[in-house]
């Protein structure tokens, strides 16, 4: 189905280690407006899609929401990665690291489990495509706030870039709610 280049979308560059923003950072990992929530939302809605061309956006955002999510992984790991233990204590990321070491796991940045709640696939393409599209705003807004919070200059660059594709995304869903709504409105031939 796919090919797979070992390389990131985006290089992910950390200019220094920051437990606390790793477990920020955490929420695009694991959060109801993250990655991962968007990858399985959107490969869930393609199975029902009337047209060929939603079925197809959806596969090809779905997807490059899961290259997404390893790069926030890659964040997240590479700020924690030679953080020493006295470093981690009286940190958000305590809790993370009590648990989970200094691994990613799919969780917010307050520690709450991804939970399948976070997505949904109604069957209705319209409405589906308004969410979708409503969750790219989140996300973009969840991805400005990490950038206001976020004092490291590699960081600050993949994130800027993330934010960016939300923004594409956003645009390709709206096209896409349009061929969709065309397609309701067309009469059947026989």
């Amino acid at each position: 189905m796919w090919v797979y280049e070992k390389k990131l979308e985006y290089p992910v560059r950390v200019d220094t280690c920051n437990p606390a923003l790793a477990q920020m950072i955490l929420e695009q990992f694991g959060g109801a407006d993250g990655e991962l929530a968007a990858a399985l939302r959107y490969l869930t809605q393609r199975y029902y899609m009337p047209i060929g061309e939603a079925k197809a956006i959806l596969t090809d955002i779905g997807t490059e929401e899961l290259a997404h999510w390893e790069m926030i992984a890659t964040l997240a790991w590479k700020l924690v990665k030679d953080a020493p233990v006295t470093k981690i204590k009286g940190t958000p990321f305590e809790a993370h690291f009590a648990d989970h070491g200094r691994n990613p796991f799919p969780h917010n940045a307050a520690g709450n489990p991804f939970s399948a709640t976070y997505f949904n696939a109604k069957s209705d393409p319209i409405a589906d495509m308004h969410e979708n599209m409503a969750a790219e705003e989140k996300a973009r807004a969840t991805y400005e706030h990490l950038i206001q919070l976020s004092d490291d200059p590699g960081v600050t660059d993949t994130l800027r870039f993330l934010r960016q594709r939300e923004v594409v995304h956003f645009q390709r869903f709206g096209e896409t709610l349009e061929l969709l709504k065309e397609h309701k409105e067309r009469k059947p031939f026989y």
